[in-house]
């Protein structure tokens, strides 16, 4: 059975009510220093981990997916210092893995390129807005990274995911790489970069945040059901991301972030391909538009909901 995955939002009292309220599952945390410990040590500190988990399991609510310490450019380019980066990480993994955490992300400096875009702020109905991203629009693109560079950046990603893979396997921690978004054909976790992750590393634990709506950007509905398909079949999508989006790259050279039911997408039929490949993790509506009173979490839980729950009366 799916489930409903929200930000952390702060933890208060109140909003951890108003989550309950709602109908949301679990808490996702972004951030690489969203917990005690990391700012001053580098890693999580257990006690006060399990402090906050219990705070969240008060509610009814469990923890679904943390963030690692994040990997800086200091590791990916091999500068001075890297390393303790690479050994901060992987006493994080032990500690989420000691708290009992499911699902660990891990966040990679430079891969995304985001400086080839032009971003804006696009208008829909009733005047909402959201993110826009344009590649065509940028008058003087910068050149697109090297060959060898890429290479270097794979080797880099490698040699995190070596220390961490056999931490994972001994704390049964999922691993949840997200694709680069946006996903210019560039990035190293682009369309090829973001595939051959599992085929470099084929341990049951490794595999996808999967988001919907940054592969969309790449090329629309097919991509999205065929990737689905592909990584679902394999039992590599850990979590996903439910976001849809206007136009893609490959069709115009942008897209924009529009809310899940005023996209190119049909949302019904990604969640019935999840379930055809027996899908049970969280979803989370990442990237929420901002809604006149402030009402697009409630607006996204309900939306979601409303999709389970005719799946769910499906034969």
């Amino acid at each position: 059975m799916m489930k409903i995955s929200v930000w952390d939002g702060g933890l208060s009292d109140t909003y951890l009510r108003q989550v309950t309220q709602l109908g949301a599952d679990c808490i996702d945390f972004g951030g690489g220093n969203s917990f005690p410990g990391v700012d001053e040590q580098g890693y999580p500190d257990l006690d006060e981990l399990l402090k906050i988990k219990k705070k969240i399991r008060s509610w009814g609510l469990d923890i679904n997916r943390v963030t690692l310490p994040n990997i800086t450019e200091k590791f990916m380019k091999s500068l001075p210092g890297g390393e303790k980066e690479l050994e901060n990480t992987c006493h994080a993994l032990r500690v989420f893995g000691e708290a009992g955490i499911p699902i660990a992300r891990q966040r990679f400096a430079g891969d995304t390129f985001d400086y080839l875009m032009t971003r804006y702020r696009s208008v829909h109905r009733g005047g909402y807005t959201s993110r826009g991203e344009s590649r065509t629009a940028m008058k003087n693109p910068p050149e697109t990274p090297t060959l060898e560079e890429l290479d270097e950046w794979w080797e880099r990603f490698c040699e995190i995911y070596t220390g961490l893979v056999p931490i994972s396997e001994e704390y049964g921690v999922k691993l949840a790489i997200h694709p680069s978004d946006v996903p210019n054909p560039d990035t190293p976790l682009g369309s090829l970069g973001f595939h051959r992750v599992i085929d470099a590393f084929p341990s049951k634990n490794v595999g996808y945040l999967y988001c919907c709506g940054t592969r969309a950007e790449a090329g629309s509905t097919p991509l999205v059901l065929d990737e689905i398909n592909n990584y679902g079949r394999k039992g590599r999508i850990f979590m996903v991301h439910l976001r849809n989006v206007r136009g893609s790259l490959a069709t115009a050279g942008a897209f924009e972030e529009v809310l899940l039911d005023d996209g190119d997408m049909n949302m019904f039929k990604l969640i019935l391909e999840l379930r055809k490949v027996g899908f049970d993790g969280c979803l989370n509506p990442d990237h929420i538009p901002r809604l006149e009173g402030d009402t697009g979490l409630a607006y996204s839980i309900g939306y979601i909901k409303a999709l389970l729950a005719a799946l769910a009366a499906l034969p």
